[in-house]
């Protein structure tokens, strides 16, 4: 039988379906290009049957958008480093200060004592205790934080049974080391100036 070449194409072209319906669960209406319901798009019933609302990425971008700090935050920062330490925004200017001094092991440290104060399950305090000591208070670990040879043997005794306070001293220290040394360096940065010029312009044009 003689087929002519748009037949031929068409018997060449593989049929593209999606995976098996599962019984009594209808196929969720996913954008054109998304058979495994990954996509967010929606269906938009109150356009014509068969229109779709594109796929965007806005809702990312404003949950974005509000977690930047306000003028009002930044402002404050410069008058309490306590301020600083409660704001996760805050944190995360600091830290990116800190790298740029390469102490950010020091916030890093002072963020995992504060995970393990919160934790009650015995087994996951033993593990995280154990975490916390291999990466920051170990000599051998290249993230090691500057702690007086008090603490560090307080906490040695402590590894025996680890509870979730027992870095607390330590804590306590790097705080007071980062209160002292870095965060008045950190108001002078270019990293917080350059911040605080930008949401001082932002409110001008507003």
């Amino acid at each position: 039988m003689f087929l002519s070449g748009v037949d031929m194409r068409k018997r060449q072209q593989p049929h593209i379906e999606g995976p098996p319906q599962a019984p009594g669960h209808p196929r969720p209406n996913n954008c054109c290009m998304c058979w495994c319901g990954c996509c967010k798009c929606l269906w938009n019933e109150d356009h014509m049957e068969g229109s779709e609302r594109t796929c965007t990425k806005m809702d990312s971008i404003e949950a974005m958008e509000e977690q930047q700090p306000t003028l009002d935050e930044v402002v404050a920062w410069a008058r309490s480093f306590e301020l600083v330490m409660r704001s996760s925004e805050g944190r995360e200017i600091f830290r990116e200060f800190l790298r740029s001094e390469y102490s950010e092991e020091n916030l890093l440290f002072w963020l995992a004592c504060e995970e393990l104060k919160k934790e009650t399950d015995p087994t996951a305090i033993d593990e995280k205790a154990r975490i916390i000591y291999e990466d920051y208070v170990s000599i051998l670990s290249p993230k090691e934080v500057s702690l007086d040879s008090r603490v560090r043997e307080g906490i040695n005794l402590s590894l025996a049974e680890p509870s979730n306070v027992m870095y607390e001293e330590a804590q306590l220290q790097i705080y007071t080391l980062m209160h002292r040394d870095s965060y008045p360096r950190f108001l002078n940065s270019s990293v917080y100036r350059d911040l605080l010029d930008s949401k001082r312009s932002s409110c001008l044009d507003t």
